[in-house]
């Protein structure tokens, strides 16, 4: 009888790590992202749409893999933006995305661990979020439109392009 038990021990303790790593997948990962627009916005809503397509291309899908909790622009009340950082740092997201510098600042003065990914920031070196463009540190990295070298590349080349856009 003893021999039985045993074996029946070893067998379930041979069982633990495919439980744990069964218990491991089905934790949702949590993702905070802050729009620059209000939430009944036409553009947000595909926005929102995109970005949850292109997460789901990488194995990433709401409500299975990810819980994503979303904000707006607080009626673009910039007084109100302290608060809705501190909301969404509440939540203790893994990583944050954001939209603007007036909300990109006001979550980097509330965090220096959760990773941040900013768009449509306009000056991040300057803002203080980066050291340097090809050197990020800190938690803070993003998605840069313009660039004043490069659009002074781009003006060129379509000058070159375009001769009468000559000035």
């Amino acid at each position: 009888m003893r021999r039985r038990q045993f074996i029946s021990l070893l067998g379930g303790v041979a069982t633990w790590p495919v439980m744990a790593r069964a218990q491991q997948s089905e934790r949702l990962h949590r993702i905070g992202v802050w729009f620059a627009n209000p939430e009944n916005d036409p553009e947000v809503k595909q926005e929102i749409a995109g970005f949850q397509d292109e997460l789901a291309k990488l194995g990433w899908v709401e409500g299975r893999t990810i819980h994503i909790d979303y904000r707006f622009s607080a009626g673009g009340d910039i007084d109100r933006y302290p608060a809705v950082a501190k909301d969404l740092i509440g939540l203790q997201p893994e990583l944050i995305v954001t939209q603007t510098t007036a909300a990109t600042a006001a979550l980097q003065r509330e965090t220096h661990t959760i990773p941040i990914v900013f768009t449509r920031v306009s000056d991040p070196v300057g803002s203080g979020f980066v050291s340097s463009l090809a050197r990020p540190s800190g938690n803070l990295t993003g998605l840069l439109q313009y660039e004043p070298g490069i659009t002074a590349s781009g003006l060129q080349c379509l000058r070159r392009s375009r001769p009468t856009l000559q000035t």
